[in-house]
């Protein structure tokens, strides 16, 4: 993994940012793109919130880039570009919590401090045998509890990656590999035959189904985008003029584009469906080249030049849409 043993403490910082809700494999070719592009926490400040989305496109949970872009800011212009060492001034920057400030403290400045990532929830869940769900404040507790109780002092950061390691190659989440695994012999949950039910984890609520539809307006090689909010899901991100429907996409696109947007546009053909399941809801999006009749004067839209979307950061729908279109032109 190219940020272990990396003498710069910014390149453990994004990497731990990365690898939140997401897999090693996925992390490693982004991680590498960053540090060439953003090779340190000036470079990071320096750039524009696009450049910076741009770069994260794919990798998902997008206010994860947007505050570890604010956050390079604040260390450029508080604490002269460098991470503080001090624990409470290193939490208080964004995007970082009390997990992502003890592996930053154990790994790239080698302090004894605890952390617990996902792997590491799991791994203890199983070491013990937590009964507790471990994503309740009562499970936590437990859990922070041990990773603290079991520190050993002077390894922290060894002994916090070798953990990670073991959760996400031995102790994984289905068919822990118990046989090879050099803690069975003090493993209370294999023990007792649960292994397979740690962590106890809250059951999940059924996510909800969105239908949207979408408006690919073309007019002279450029095409027209809305810029999201900066808050909430997919904030700055880049998307097609779309919104909710109830039945008939095609029927009601003009509809939610005049009332969204005060966008008016006449429907023409189909792009084609695209589903994509987010972390609380699934959505399906029916996407349609249209003709523009008005555009009203919005800072939050755009024309842009087809053969250069790609450099507007898109979520995964809409990158989806833009592919399909430079298909057709």
């Amino acid at each position: 993994m190219p940020w272990r043993d990396h003498p710069d403490s910014y390149a453990v910082w994004v990497s731990e940012i990365m690898l939140q809700q997401t897999r090693v494999d996925t992390v490693i070719p982004y991680f590498e793109k960053w540090m060439k592009l953003f090779p340190d926490v000036k470079a990071l400040a320096n750039a524009s919130e696009q450049d910076v989305l741009n770069a994260w496109e794919g990798l998902g949970y997008y206010s994860r880039a947007r505050n570890l872009h604010k956050a390079a800011k604040i260390v450029a212009s508080t604490f002269n570009g460098e991470l503080p060492r001090d624990l409470t001034d290193l939490r208080s920057l964004p995007g970082i919590g009390r997990y992502t400030v003890g592996a930053i403290a154990s790994m790239a400045f080698g302090m004894d401090a605890p952390t617990l990532d996902g792997n590491l929830r799991r791994v203890f869940a199983r070491l013990f045998d937590v009964g507790e769900f471990a994503d309740s404040p009562t499970g936590e507790k437990i859990l922070w509890d041990l990773v603290i109780k079991n520190l050993p002092r002077g390894h922290a950061g060894d002994y916090n990656q070798a953990l990670m390691d073991l959760g996400a190659t031995i102790c994984v989440p289905k068919n822990p590999r118990c046989l090879i695994c050099p803690l069975m012999q003090i493993c209370e949950s294999r023990k007792n035959g649960t292994q397979e039910l740690r962590p106890v984890l809250k059951p999940k609520k059924i996510a909800p189904q969105y239908v949207h539809a979408a408006a690919v307006i073309i007019n002279r090689g450029r095409v027209l985008l809305a810029q999201r909010s900066a808050d909430g899901l997919l904030g700055g991100m880049w998307e097609f003029p779309n919104g909710r429907v109830n039945a008939d996409p095609a029927k009601e696109l003009t509809k939610v584009l005049n009332a969204t947007y005060r966008l008016k546009a006449k429907k023409k053909e189909s792009l084609g469906i695209i589903q994509h399941a987010y972390t609380h809801f699934k959505v399906t999006v029916h996407a349609f080249r249209c003709e523009a009749v008005s555009i009203p004067k919005n800072k939050n839209l755009k024309r842009v030049r087809v053969n250069e979307l790609d450099n507007y950061p898109m979520g995964k729908v809409d990158r989806q849409i833009a592919n399909k279109l430079l298909k057709q032109m």
